[in-house]
Order: structure tokens, then sequence, then C-alpha cells
């Protein structure tokens, strides 16, 4: 044997599978879960020594059903794969629970999944590496040092129906006792649970390849299969050109335009823009809004599963006989633009914007789009839906998001272990990528300004908003249902040349008196479609912010 494999021999300690199973349940239920009972803590009806006694009482429960839970899968020649496998999942997830407030959800196990190398290394720090070797490889190490003594099987299952009934005893005992409290407080924040690691992490794990994961070789359905244009009675030598931009986790109340102190848009507030002031996305996350606001189902109704084989608003464009294009600089589109024109950044573009990692200032969408509109023959007479996928201000790495000019907010979070910079900084950070952001749609506009050959215009609205410490919540993908303000409320804002105003008169004015209606992604499928003059019988009338004010502006004729 090797001299380092006896000595390890030596250091092991014997111990019994009870003893083994008790203290991993005390590690699962009370180390890990910290940020769990704060939140218990705050919600408790109680005050002084009755709170303190709830408080146990629920640290007892979550250990309890831990321990029950480990009687019956760990075994002397399981216990230690079990215990590793906890320890990991347990300790990773717990970071995320207890050092940002994310909520572990299905969706989050789809943003996960979804993600790209580049995100996933943003979200690594120090802060992360202390974290794992404290809560993950230290345990790890213990456990390598501890010897399961040998007993029989009998004296096992006894041993395990002893400690089995304990802990249903400490369970049912004390959850009679505080019932009306739990119930009250579970009742009314269901994801509650979703805090309780590892158990948050495995079950929306199951949830989601259960209930949302993408089904393959499933058939495309077929949506909007009338979609034609409607022609004007005076057709146009001059087509329509439509840039939507969808950004990426910029929150409404960030932005100067909707009242924000700090001026946060220098450049768009000096441009004849529509600001929609009162908007709220689909999901707080871009794995769900994203395919959501192109699915032309509304939030509500939303199924996702039946969205990831269905045609959406970008196939109904283009059957509609708009050349339709996506150019992402982002992590993907989620299988939005899978059957459209998928722009291919040229080379010496990335050399311009991107870094050595491939990650990308979000100027590169204005030089493509310069580049696409450059390379459009001069006798092209199609109308075409560009949309620009934008990096935004994604976090935790905020710095990232914008450029020295452009960062006006000093001092600034240079980190992306956001938890660890002062309220301040972080603000300052997050606030600079909305300039940046500001800058680049200033820039679109700029562009499409001096395009003469077509009547263009300019939507843009982000896929969800992000949080950046309040409520003790960061970054985004918290339940909808407990989502606060910061993740859903989201900006939208509109422009159209000379051109397009002229001869859409109508549309223009009709969106001018929405500005501060409350709106929705829900709004975007039917309206942008009809801005495109698209007609369809899937276009649900309500939604539609043309259709909205189209019989009050003819009453005003």
């Amino acid at each position: 044997m090797p001299t380092s494999f006896l000595k390890l021999k030596k250091l092991q300690k014997t111990i019994t599978l009870m003893q083994f199973n008790l203290i991993l349940a005390i590690w699962l239920g009370l180390v890990l879960n910290f940020g769990f009972f704060e939140k218990i803590n705050q919600l408790t009806p109680y005050q002084g020594i009755k709170s303190m006694l709830f408080l146990g009482a629920t640290v007892i429960v979550i250990v309890a059903t831990y321990n029950l839970l480990l009687q019956l899968i760990s075994w002397k020649w399981s216990a230690k794969f079990f215990a590793s496998l906890f320890v990991i999942i347990g300790g990773l997830s717990a970071y995320f629970v207890n050092s940002l407030g994310v909520i572990i959800t299905p969706d989050q196990i789809q943003n996960l999944l979804q993600t790209d190398v580049r995100e996933a290394k943003d979200l690594w720090s120090i802060r992360l590496i202390i974290w794992t070797l404290i809560f993950v490889i230290s345990p790890l190490a213990v456990m390598a040092t501890l010897k399961i003594e040998k007993e029989s099987l009998q004296k096992q299952i006894l041993k395990k129906a002893v400690m089995s009934s304990v802990s249903i005893l400490f369970i049912v005992t004390l959850l009679f006792c505080f019932y009306v409290d739990y119930a009250a407080i579970f009742r009314e924040h269901r994801d509650l649970k979703s805090m309780i690691s590892p158990q948050n992490t495995i079950a929306s794990t199951l949830s989601y390849y259960k209930k949302k994961s993408p089904k393959e070789k499933l058939p495309l359905v077929s949506y909007g299969e009338d979609a034609h244009v409607v022609q004007p009675a005076q057709p146009s030598k001059q087509p329509k050109l439509m840039v939507l931009v969808v950004g990426e986790t910029a929150r409404a109340e960030s932005f100067s335009l909707n009242g924000y102190a700090k001026n946060t848009n220098p450049e768009l507030s000096k441009l004849n823009i529509i600001n929609f002031s009162q908007v709220s996305s689909c999901g707080t996350a871009t794995a769900v809004s994203l395919p959501c606001m192109f699915s032309g189902m509304i939030r509500k109704d939303y199924d996702e599963k039946l969205a990831n084989h269905r045609e959406g608003l970008l196939d109904i464009a283009q059957r509609a006989g708009y050349k339709v294009t996506w150019i992402d600089n982002n992590s993907g589109c989620k299988g939005t633009c899978d059957r459209v024109e998928q722009y291919q950044i040229p080379q010496a573009l990335k050399q311009k914007w991107c870094d050595a990692s491939g990650e990308c200032l979000d100027e590169i969408l204005v030089d493509s789009l310069r580049d696409y509109l450059k390379n459009l023959q001069k006798n092209d007479t199609a109308s075409h839906l560009i949309v620009l996928h934008q990096m935004g201000s994604h976090g935790p790495a905020y710095f990232k998001r914008s450029k020295a000019p452009y960062q006006p907010f000093q001092p600034m979070c240079n980190s992306n272990a956001i938890q660890g910079c002062s309220t301040t900084e972080l603000h300052n950070s997050y606030d600079n990528s909305i300039v940046y952001t500001d800058h680049v749609l200033s820039q679109i506009i700029q562009t499409l300004k001096q395009n003469t050959d077509y009547q263009t215009g300019f939507w843009y609205l982000s896929d969800h908003g992000e949080s950046t410490g309040e409520h003790g919540l960061y970054l985004h993908g918290a339940p909808y249902s407990m989502a606060p303000t910061q993740q859903t409320h989201i900006p939208m804002l509109m422009w159209f040349s000379e051109t397009w105003q002229l001869k859409n008169a109508e549309q223009v004015a009709c969106l001018n008196t929405q500005s501060k209606q409350i709106l929705s992604h829900d709004n975007l499928f039917p309206s942008l479609l009809s801005l495109l003059d698209i007609k369809t019988q899937v276009i649900e009338s309500k939604n539609d912010m043309l259709k909205d004010c189209s019989h009050a502006l003819k009453n005003k004729v």
C-alpha cells in the first residue's frame, strides 16, 4: 500500500452509521440554511423568547426531516456516496441562496442549463472559491477521515427504526404545535422551500426535467398561417424596416426617463422617442421571458412546452413577406430565431469589440446593423424586421457592461462578487451599464435616422429586470409570484423616422397616447405585427396597442 494511504487509514476515526447520518443531517439542515432561517425569523409572528422557540422548532424540523431521509437511503455501502452528493449540491446551492438571495426554482435550473461558458465564468469569484473550500471541500475532507463501523444488518435496521421514529416524533409534534404559523407563512410564501439546500436544487432539477425540459422530435406546430401584409392604398417606394432591440437585465426604475434621480439616459432624452413607463415582463429570466414574448401567448397562459415547438412572431413576420434577421450578442435566442436568418458577425467586428474570452461590448450590435444595412441591395424592395439581442446589464459582472467614457458614476464595484461591494458602488456599476445601453440605443436610432431608403422604426424593451441588493436579493430569476418590481418592471421605448411618421401618422399618434398606460410583454406580439401592417387571425386585439385606441381615433375624426 502507498505510504499516504496508510497514513490516511491511521487518521480515520470509526463512527457508527447512526452518528454519521445525524451529523450529516445537522450539516445539511442547519449549517447550509442560515439564509432560510433568517427569512423565517423575519416572517415569524412572535417576539422575544417565543420567536427563538419558533426558530428553534424550525431548525429541528428541517434537521429531523433530513435525518429521516438519510435513514431510508443511507446505508454503510451508500452513506459516503449520498453524503458527498448532498454536500456538493447543498454547498454550492447554499452559496447562491445565502450570499445572493437567489431562490432555486426549475426556472433557475433552466437558466443554468442554457447559459454559456462566458456567463458561467462571470459567477466565479474569490468569495465563491472561499465558500467552496469551507462548505464543500472541508466537509468532504473530514468525511474522508471517518470510517463507518461495521454492524449487522439487524442492528442497522433496529437503529434506523429508532432514529426514524424519533425524527417523525419531532416533526409531527413541532408541526402540530406551530401548525397555524407554518400554514400562514408557507401559504403566503410558497417558494420558501426553494431556499432550503440541497433539496431545492434536487427537487427543482427533477421538476425541470419532468415539466419544462424540451422534448425532442415534437412536430412543429404552424401558427398564423393566414398572415399577410395589408398593402396601403398608395404603395410606398420605401418599405418598412423595423429594428427590435431585446435588452438584457435592464430595469425601468434605473432609467432617468422614468424619473430615476441619476441621469442614466443623457442621449435618449434628447431624441424624439416614446417612453413607456409602466411595462412588466413575462418572466424574471431570459430563458422564460424571451420565448414567451415571441410566442403569441400571454404570460398567464404561457405554455413553455408548446412554445418550444410552435411557430412564433418571427415565423409569422417571415411568412407575411418580411426579411427577418436575428443579430445576437448574448447567449442565443432560446429557440425563437431557429427558422429565420441568423446574422454572422464578421471577425473584424469581433476583434474590435470582444475580449479574449469572446465577451463583446454591445456596440458590436451597432456596427453589425450598419454592416447589414450597407450590404442590402440598392434596389431592395423587401420589408425588414431586424432583432438585436443585447448583452445589456447582465450580471453579476456589471463593470464589464460599459466602458470608461460611459461610466460617470463613481466609485464602481469592479468585482463579480457584488454582495461584497457597498450599495453605492454596486448601484454605480449597474447604473453605468444603463448609461452605456443608452449610448448603444441612441447610436442605433442615429443609424436608422440616416437611412432614407426605408421607413425606419425602432422598438426597445428588456427581457426582465434585476435586483441589486433590495430586500436582500441579487441578480434575477425569483419566482414571479414573489419577485420584486426591480425584476419585473422593465423599460420600453420606441422611435420612428420622419418618413414612418408621415406615412403612418395614426399609428404613431395612437402609441403616444399610451406612454403611461399599464403594458407588458403581452403587447409585443400583436402590436409589432400591427406596426408592420401584418394581419392574422391569431392576433388578440385586446393586447394590440394600435387596436386599443383605433376606435378613439376614428371617433375624433
